[in-house]
């Protein structure tokens, strides 16, 4: 059977087109599809018959492409009686249109498995690795670790002023501060001696970093009322601290980085300490380690006499829950504000619970520093 009908032509090389007459023959031993110059009768490619597939594309339009020359490679016959006719003509193409979309549709599924396999991955298999791992890093790297992150952290909070921390070793503030740390600590068996820094910086926030440095930054010490809020969030820092989430912190980031570059194929800048800093200084951990340093901050409270609802009274003032937050409550990496209230005011309260955290002096010391 001969049939020659007209339509345009890719060599999948170039982007030029060209307008093109078809046969398909049946003599040969494998029949094949000739493609010629409309104009010149130049014959511009045999295409083999069993090696064509259909192409999707709008309406009945239509476009095969073969499996020996290079994918962009295309015929397309607009739609009418030749495209009706070369598709009854050729033998199998509507089977192998069939298989095709077949193929592209397991592929889609793999593709998707693999990406939800990831993502399962990240969402649990990490946190369960880091949370195992974390145990097993000694105290003595941790240190060494959270010194070099120190630098990192400083050398960011320095704006090309240098890094201002507020009073000095033998300030009355920073020994009222260092007293309260090292009681705080004293029973939890953390290995780290804490170090809490008090930094001149607008920001609102305290974070901590491995081996026990915390810093609390001056625009949060402004904010904050009496002392018990200045305790309530020095104890929550320090509880991050004794379970050591920091460095927990840093071993999900690694390993997702490990992770991803696992499957990306790029397994360079993977390092633990070259992140550090970048990763320490935003301090979100996740919601879990947020409900046990308030946990840690509670019963320190209980334990020192101090009110542990002071930390939620500061939370409320600088981070009150908005509709949005509430809204994105499951995507958050911390509690709800009055969620960690709810959750700090169910804990058990020792009947000594009067006094405060420091003396008055101690804490005009300690509001005076900056």
């Amino acid at each position: 059977m001969e049939i020659e009908p007209t339509g345009r032509y890719y060599d999948g090389v170039v982007a030029s087109r060209h307008f093109v007459t078809l046969a398909l023959t049946r003599d040969a031993s494998r029949p094949e599809l000739i493609i010629a110059d409309r104009a010149t009768r130049e014959e511009l490619d045999r295409w083999p018959v069993d090696s064509l597939f259909e192409v999707e594309g709008p309406g009945d339009a239509l476009s095969l492409g073969t499996v020996d020359r290079p994918y962009g490679a295309r015929v397309r016959v607009p739609a009418g009686e030749w495209s009706a006719a070369l598709r009854e003509a050729i033998p199998g193409l509507g089977r192998r249109a069939l298989l095709a979309r077949g193929q592209q549709r397991r592929i889609l599924g793999i593709a998707v498995a693999a990406l939800a396999s990831v993502i399962a991955a990240y969402v649990f298999g990490v946190p369960v690795l880091a949370g195992s791992v974390t145990p097993l890093v000694p105290s003595a790297w941790e240190t060494r670790l959270g010194e070099g992150a120190r630098l990192q952290v400083e050398g960011m909070l320095s704006n090309g002023r240098g890094f201002q921390a507020c009073g000095g070793e033998r300030d009355a503030g920073n020994i009222a501060i260092s007293r309260f740390a090292a009681d705080v600590i004293a029973e939890s068996g953390s290995p780290f001696t804490p170090k809490v820094t008090v930094v001149r910086s607008p920001l609102t926030n305290a974070f901590a970093l491995p081996g026990g440095q915390v810093y609390y930054f001056s625009g949060l010490l402004d904010r904050t009322e009496t002392a018990d809020e200045f305790a309530g969030v020095l104890a929550h820092e320090l509880g991050h601290v004794a379970h050591r989430h920091s460095m927990q912190m840093l071993i999900e980031s690694s390993a997702t980085g490990l992770l991803v570059g696992f499957v990306l194929g790029d397994m360079t800048n993977l390092s633990i300490a070259a992140a550090a800093g970048v990763t320490l200084i935003d301090s979100r951990f996740s919601r879990q380690a947020e409900h046990e340093a308030d946990a840690f901050a509670g019963a320190a409270g209980n334990r020192l006499g101090f009110s542990p609802l002071a930390l939620a009274d500061l939370l409320e003032r600088v981070a009150a829950d908005d509709t949005m937050t509430r809204s994105l409550a499951l995507l958050n990496t911390h509690p709800l504000t009055d969620e960690r209230r709810a959750a700090l005011e169910a804990l058990p309260v020792a009947p000594s619970t009067t006094r405060s955290a420091f003396s008055e002096a101690e804490w005009r010391a300690i509001k005076s520093m900056c």
